[in-house]
């Protein structure tokens, strides 16, 4: 496209009302030359209206499509620092999408524009973050692997703080709660895994393609979603309150999702942790006039004797 024909679209994607005059003097060109402009503008997709007549002019409607945008560079870095701090901090159900958007756009900015985006996000610190932050230079890069299927080598951390090295084909990147999880093939083990990404490092492209997988789930948001309960619930509980299933629901919200109603005038929540102290800690959440008892393993029992002497050795 000509130097004129972009400050041209740059003018109209204001989305106001230009007179012809006004559009001819801002460009120094004649009437005849901007129509042609325009014409050229049509042909690219843009869907440019008309007015005829002494009060007519030109506005840039929206389309069915989407046509190649026009950014001045302080717009630029604007918008990439907004996808960065949607994708990380996680804005409504949109984290998926503005990772993908943020992918396109960090593979066309130019190198002193990646910069000023690097920094400003660098020196952002948002208000309240109790999960580990992930790059979002990290996660544009596993999008990109995702999107070409490409396989990948990068060293990972377990709960335990152990490393080792791994070569997958990647497969989705899965936002959950307030973290990122990576889900793909692992080469080496013949299986599908989940990584949490704020656990990689040293990630390496290796250029080599692969021909994507079926997934053993309806889609990766559910793999991760198994596989995060798998280990989660390593120790499980019933909690019998006395109470309709509405106030459990009301009160407890999305983790009462699971409650059932009993047959003797009570609700069974099912609760869990990956230790006996942090299923225990469910039981918190029971509001006071409530009465209910517990069914669990002799392990939990145990760990609530012991966590009910430490509280009355504290008072």
């Amino acid at each position: 496209m000509r130097p004129r024909a972009l400050r041209l679209l740059s003018l109209l994607q204001t989305h106001r009302f230009w007179s012809g005059a006004e559009l001819a003097q801002r460009l120094g060109v004649t009437d005849r030359t901007l129509r042609r402009d325009i014409d050229r503008l049509r042909e690219l997709g843009y869907r440019v209206a008309a007015r005829p007549g002494g009060a007519g002019g030109y506005q840039l409607e929206s389309g069915s499509n989407t046509p190649p945008l026009l950014l001045d560079d302080d717009e630029a870095v604007a918008i990439a620092v907004g996808l960065r701090t949607a994708a990380i901090q996680g804005v409504g159900h949109g984290e998926q999408t503005s990772l993908s958007a943020l992918a396109k756009i960090e593979q066309v900015l130019p190198r002193h524009l990646r910069r000023r985006v690097a920094a400003i996000q660098a020196h952002t610190v948002p208000a309240v973050r109790a999960e580990p932050t992930v790059a979002a230079d990290v996660l544009a890069q596993l999008a990109l692997t995702c999107r070409d299927h490409e396989r990948l080598r990068f060293r990972y951390a377990d709960r335990d703080g152990v490393e080792s090295s791994r070569l997958v084909e990647p497969h989705s990147l899965v936002p959950q709660g307030r973290r990122w999880y990576f889900v793909a093939w692992d080469v080496d083990r013949a299986d599908w895994r989940t990584f949490r990404i704020d656990r990689m490092g040293s990630l390496l492209g290796t250029g080599v393609r692969f021909a994507p997988r079926d997934l053993p789930a309806a889609d990766a948001a559910e793999f991760v979603q198994a596989a995060h309960s798998a280990v989660r619930q390593r120790h499980e509980a019933v909690v019998h309150l006395r109470a309709t299933i509405d106030q459990v629901r009301a009160h407890f919200g999305v983790w009462a999702s699971e409650a059932t109603e009993g047959t003797d005038g009570t609700v069974d929540w099912p609760i869990g942790g990956s230790s006996a102290a942090e299923l225990l800690m469910g039981l918190l959440w029971i509001p006071p006039e409530l009465e209910w008892t517990l069914t669990c393993s002799e392990e939990v029992a145990a760990a609530l004797v012991a966590f009910r002497e430490r509280l009355a050795r504290a008072l």
